[in-house]
C-alpha cells in the first residue's frame, strides 16, 4: 500500500485538487508541501492534531516540510468558522505564541538535516505596499467568487469586515511566495480551509504559470458532525499546562462507541493491519479500544512517561483508589466536619455553579470514595480521607483527588 493510499484508508484525505498528481508527488517523496498555523493562542490545541499527525506520515514518506507559522496573517485573522471578527492582535504577544508553536511542533515533526523548516509569513506580509499588492495579487481575485466560499457566507449574515476580506488573498500569496522561495508545489491544511488554498493554487498558476496542488485532511468531528475538542474548561490544549495529560487521557477514554475505531486509525501509527481487531469489536469490548485510543493520542502528544502515569491514574480511579497523577484540588483542613460536598465541589470549581453541584447529587451523580453522595446536606468529615486523600467522582468519567491542606 502506497503512503498515499494508506492516508486514504486512514481516513485522513477529505480533498484534492489533482488526486493523481498528488499521489505520485507523495509516494515518491517529491512534494515540498506546507502547512500554515496563524499563533491566536500559546498553545495548538486539538484541532490543529489531524493536520500535525498529516504532516508526520507525509515526512516520514520522504517528503519536505515548510511549517509556517502565521505572524502576518493572524494580524488580519481568518474568518473562517467564526461568527464574530477575531480580537485584533499585538505583535509581542503574536511573537511568544510563535515561538511556543515551534517548540510543540517539533514533538511531530523532524527539522534535523533540513528535513523541515519553519518560517514566519511575517517576513513577507507586514512590509507589503498595499498599492503594489492589490495590482499584482488583488487582480487576479474575483469578488463574486469569493463571496461563494463557506468560509465569507457563514460571517455575510452578521458582516464580514473588510480587514478579514484580505485574508485569502494574504494566503493565497504565502503560497505564491513559498512556492518562489522554497519550491513548495503542494499546500495542506484542514478541511475548512479549503477555499484559501484553491485560491493559493489559482494565484500561482495565473502569476508565474506553474501547477501547484492542494490537499485538506477532516476536520475532527463526531460520527454525527459535532465538532470535537472542546471541554467543560474549553478547547482541548496540546499544552501540559493547560490540559494536564490525565485530563487528556480522559478525553479520549471517554469518546463514543460510534468513533472510536475511526478516531484509532486517524491517530495511531501503528499498522493498519495490526488495527484490524478494532474493527470486530463491539459492546464492553469497545472499553479496550477506547484504553487504545487514549495512551496512544496521549504517547503521541505527551510522550511515553506522561501517557503511563494518565493510564496508571485512571485505573486506579476506576478500581476505586487515589493516585498522585489524577486530577488535584485541595481542601482545608479547618473546612473538615464543616463544609458540606456540595458547597466544596462549588468552592473548587468542580461544576460551573452550586445549582448545577445540587442537580448532579439529586440526580444520583456524586460521589465520595465510591459511594454515593444522597443527600445535599452530607458533610466532609475526617473518616472520609484515607491517609489524607478522598476520591470524588462526578458522573461516570470525572475523578478528583481531594487532599488535606
Amino acid at each position: 500500500m502506497s503512503k498515499f493510499e494508506e492516508l486514504k484508508a486512514r481516513g485522513l484525505i477529505a480533498q484534492t485538487t489533482h488526486e493523481s498528481e498528488i499521489k505520485e508527488l507523495i509516494d515518491n517523496g517529491k512534494a515540498t508541501f506546507y502547512v500554515g498555523f496563524d499563533p491566536t493562542a500559546d498553545s495548538l490545541h486539538v484541532g490543529h492534531l489531524l493536520v500535525m499527525i498529516g504532516m508526520k506520515h507525509l515526512q516520514e514518506a520522504g517528503n519536505k516540510v515548510v511549517a509556517l507559522i502565521g505572524g502576518g496573517t493572524v494580524m488580519v485573522g481568518d474568518p473562517t468558522g467564526k461568527t464574530d471578527m477575531r480580537r485584533i492582535m499585538q505583535r509581542d504577544e503574536i511573537e511568544k505564541n510563535c515561538e511556543r508553536f515551534k517548540e510543540q511542533l517539533s514533538r511531530f515533526i523532524d527539522f534535523s538535516d533540513d528535513k523541515a523548516i519553519m518560517v514566519n509569513n511575517g517576513d513577507w506580509l507586514l512590509n507589503l505596499n498595499y498599492i503594489d499588492f492589490l495590482r499584482e495579487v488583488g487582480v487576479h481575485f474575483s469578488v463574486n467568487q469569493m463571496l461563494t466560499a463557506e468560509c465569507f457566507k457563514t460571517r455575510l449574515a452578521r458582516g464580514l469586515s473588510f480587514i478579514e476580506f484580505n485574508y485569502m488573498l494574504m494566503q493565497s500569496y504565502d503560497f505564491y511566495r513559498l512556492h518562489n522561495d522554497y519550491g513548495c508545489n503542494l499546500e495542506v491544511g484542514g478541511n475548512d480551509q479549503w477555499a484559501n488554498i484553491l485560491g493559493g493554487v489559482d494565484l500561482v498558476r495565473k502569476m508565474n504559470g506553474h501547477e501547484v496542488y492542494g490537499l485538506t485532511l477532516p476536520l475532527l468531528t463526531t460520527s454525527d458532525g459535532k465538532k470535537m475538542g472542546k471541554t467543560e474548561k474549553g478547547a482541548l490544549w496540546l499544552d501540559k499546562e493547560k490540559c494536564s495529560p490525565y485530563d487528556f487521557y480522559q478525553y479520549w477514554r471517554n469518546v463514543d462507541d460510534a468513533d472510536v475505531v475511526g478516531l484509532i486509525k486517524k491517530f495511531s501509527f501503528k499498522p493498519l493491519t495490526e488495527l484490524e481487531v478494532f474493527d470486530k469489536m463491539e459492546g464492553a469490548e469497545l472499553n479496550e479500544a477506547k484504553a487504545f485510543l487514549a495512551y496512544e493520542i496521549t504517547k503521541l502528544v505527551h510522550g511515553q512517561e506522561e501517557a503511563e502515569k494518565a493510564q496508571n491514574a485512571a485505573k486506579a480511579a476506576f478500581g476505586g483508589a487515589a493516585s498522585e497523577n489524577m486530577p488535584g484540588c485541595e481542601i482545608a483542613a479547618d473546612d473538615i466536619g464543616v463544609i458540606t460536598v456540595l458547597d466544596y465541589i462549588a468552592k473548587a470549581k468542580l461544576v460551573p455553579s452550586k445549582g448545577e453541584g445540587r442537580r448532579l447529587i439529586q440526580q444520583g451523580g456524586l460521589y465520595l470514595n465510591d459511594a454515593r453522595i444522597e443527600t445535599v446536606d452530607k458533610i466532609l468529615n475526617a473518616e472520609d480521607f484515607k491517609d489524607g486523600c478522598a476520591i470524588l467522582r462526578l458522573g461516570k468519567k470525572k475523578y478528583y483527588r481531594v487532599t488535606v491542606q
